[in-house]
């Protein structure tokens, strides 16, 4: 049997392939199971610095859910379908926004209902100009159940994403853009180039860093601004033992390069970084304590 998610590591990246196309890329249970491993395996893996997530085919990026399967959860029950499927969409959902490497949606074709939420979930997406993105799931009498309730309206504002999800109806590459679902809009044949171009730009910096800001910034977009900054601080005092970030400051004071040892692991000062960490749990459990 076929591969699920085809995984090509070339240069620091790793393009997953979502591969199912005769389903247009469905997300059946095995598929996102697959999905999760593979992500387990990249993320320990210093040899990988971004991932470009992508879909087999022509035609779809996902066209979300597997119904029949999901039916089949259905019919044996509430319990067994939120197990089934909405827990473990949430759970890939969740996985992917809070990642510490960048994840780059390639949305090749159809990205409805659970491609949509994958989309709104990773950190950067471009779309083909032939991307046609929906949140279906009112068609079927539910509402979406990966993520997209919560996190569209974050993206493009209350009112405009309900009207997408109170009416199921498809809406172009261009108006995900405008509401802030994807970075750009490439033709179609340029889409994966213009992947790599933007992982090539990002992986060229420190993994650590790029791993502190993708965690400071899906931690703390939902939090107050002062909460917030407390988890910037935080994911500043994490670098601010480490050998890349004296490499940068070194680098940028001589005017060269920068070469990092490509690993976001490596500490010099650890009892420092232990030190600065826990100030920081401490000034943060002060904050709520006093609201």
């Amino acid at each position: 049997m076929a591969d699920l998610i085809l995984n090509e590591t070339r240069d620091g990246v790793s393009v997953l392939t979502l591969n199912r196309p005769e389903k247009l890329n469905a997300l059946n249970y095995a598929l996102i199971d697959r999905l999760l491993a593979v992500l387990d395996t990249i993320e320990t893996d210093n040899a990988v610095r971004a991932v470009i997530l992508t879909g087999a085919g022509e035609r779809a990026f996902s066209a979300g859910g597997d119904i029949n399967e999901f039916s089949s959860s259905v019919a044996a029950g509430t319990d067994v379908a939120l197990r089934d499927f909405v827990l473990r969409g949430q759970r890939l959902t969740a996985r992917l926004e809070a990642f510490r490497k960048p994840i780059i949606a390639a949305v090749n074709g159809i990205a409805f209902g659970g491609g949509c939420e994958i989309t709104e979930a990773v950190p950067l997406a471009i779309a083909s100009d032939r991307a046609l993105f929906a949140k279906p799931e009112i068609n079927l009498a539910m509402p979406p159940t990966f993520g997209g309730t919560q996190r569209l309206p974050r993206l493009a504002g209350r009112k405009r994403a309900l009207e997408l999800l109170l009416t199921g109806a498809t809406f172009s590459a261009e108006r995900a853009a405008e509401l802030g679902l994807v970075n750009k809009i490439v033709p179609h044949a340029e889409l994966m180039p213009a992947a790599h171009d933007l992982a090539r730009r990002i992986v060229t910096h420190s993994p650590a860093a790029l791993a502190g800001i993708l965690t400071a910034v899906a931690r703390g977009i939902n939090l107050s601004i002062a909460e917030g900054l407390l988890v910037e601080a935080e994911q500043f005092a994490r670098m601010a033992p480490t050998a890349d970030l004296r490499e940068g400051l070194a680098a940028w004071i001589e005017r060269r390069k920068p070469s990092y040892d490509g690993s976001w692991t490596h500490i010099t000062r650890p009892d420092e970084a232990r030190r600065a960490s826990l100030r920081l749990d401490q000034v943060a459990g002060q904050a709520k304590a006093s609201r």
